[in-house]
């Protein structure tokens, strides 16, 4: 999965806002961890006809969570040493008290070593999300979605490019971990407006007829992954892109995060459709086929810190590329850094460590954002809305280290 050694030191320095904590009482990052993580415990419990071991582990790392301390990783799992050295500041205190991306991070790997996954056995690699995952795939909605490319099959390029765009953008709403115990996503319209939209910096990062490598760090697997996969389509076919490396996650994460099995999941989806969904997913088949869509993971991926703090050896790999498009909260956050920064601090300035042209498309679902002008924030707050945070807001955000960077502020 690639050399997992970071480098040290990055994302420290004087002047920096603070880490977001679960420790704020009220705060969105306590809710995710005294109220979300528990019910997901249930929801994964009661998925599976879990032995006895597995609900004693669940149990206990209910317990931890609301009573103990962090506790490390047992032995025998492969990462255990590097979960060591990774929370040599954390282990032994309340897990309110960890970073909020650190103690997410974590959570995950400790609920995946509760259920065996890692573990020799007739458990070991069953993904605890799997039912939730493929729940999604056979949804109405997602047949609807589907049907709906017909209406763009004659649509012209640029009004095709942008649809496909937004389409990507806002499938990151479908976020099975942003769900409550019933199964409903969030509440809320989403806001036609993006609080920040540089789509026309990405786009003419790749114009036509360009050979463009563009790398595309998914996030969540389903109603989100498909319509990564037909604007990575449209790329290919339209000459915005000469290749595509498509990265994942290594192992299950965060819910709905994609691994490679959920890209083979959503391609097999794509290419039963009927329609414009299945001439479309026989071409992203063939371009994996030939090498123009790879699709790659790295341990880092589910990694608790910044990207600042990749690996060497994914750094080489991102520099190749003419633009990396991340998608999703959890990688906006890993891309700006999961603090408390000012809302107008410019994008470009916290970015400027990306080893290339670096393209956000998010729905807002944490407290974190940076970019915005004086002007939409003031009009967001005095709406009275938790926009941060609902998944009803979104964004397109580019930094381009040829372009002079956008004023902000």
């Amino acid at each position: 999965m690639g050399d997992t050694r970071m480098t040290s030191g990055a994302g420290r320095g004087p002047g920096l806002p603070p880490v977001i904590t679960c420790g704020e009482p009220g705060s969105f990052a306590r809710g995710v961890m005294a109220e979300r993580h528990p019910a997901l415990i249930e929801q994964v419990r009661d998925a599976f006809p879990y032995g006895p071991r597995q609900h004693r582990a669940l149990d206990a790392l209910l317990r931890e969570i609301a009573h103990g301390v962090v506790e490390p990783l047992g032995p025998g799992g492969p990462d255990r040493d590097l979960w060591l050295e990774w929370g040599k500041e954390h282990v032994g205190r309340p897990w309110f008290d960890a970073p909020f991306l650190w103690g997410e991070s974590y959570f995950y790997r400790r609920l995946l070593g509760a259920v065996g996954y890692f573990d020799e056995g007739p458990w070991q690699g069953v993904d605890p999300f799997a039912p939730f995952k493929r729940a999604e795939l056979r949804g109405a909605t997602v047949e609807e979605e589907l049907r709906s490319l017909d209406d763009l099959a004659d649509a012209h390029s640029d009004e095709r490019a942008s649809a496909l765009l937004k389409a990507s953008l806002w499938g990151n709403r479908a976020d099975l971990g942003f769900r409550g115990p019933s199964g409903e996503s969030a509440p809320g319209e989403a806001d036609p407006g993006l609080v920040a939209d540089d789509s026309a910096a990405l786009w003419s990062l790749l114009p036509r007829g360009s050979a463009a490598t563009v790398a595309v760090i998914a996030d969540n697997t389903g109603r989100e992954l498909i319509p990564d996969l037909v604007l990575v389509d449209h790329l290919l076919e339209h000459g915005r892109a000469g290749r595509v490396v498509l990265y994942v996650k290594p192992t299950p994460y965060y819910v709905s995060d994609a691994m490679t099995s959920d890209v083979v999941d959503c391609l097999r989806r794509l290419c039963r459709a009927p329609g414009e969904a299945g001439v479309i997913g026989g071409r992203v088949w063939a371009a994996m086929g030939a090498g123009r869509l790879d699709v790659r993971t790295h341990a880092f991926f589910c990694a608790p810190f910044p990207y600042e703090r990749m690996p060497g050896d994914l750094r080489a790999e991102l520099a190749g590329a003419t633009v990396t498009v991340l998608k999703g909260d959890l990688n906006y956050r890993r891309l700006v850094g999961d603090r408390r920064w000012p809302a107008t601090t410019p994008f470009a300035g916290v970015t400027a460590y990306f080893p290339s042209a670096v393209a956000a498309l998010r729905t807002l679902k944490s407290d974190v954002v940076v970019g915005l002008d004086r002007q939409t924030l003031e009009r967001l707050e005095a709406s009275g809305r938790a926009w941060r945070t609902s998944g009803t807001h979104a964004l397109v955000q580019v930094r381009d280290p040829l372009r002079a960077p956008l004023r902000t502020g």
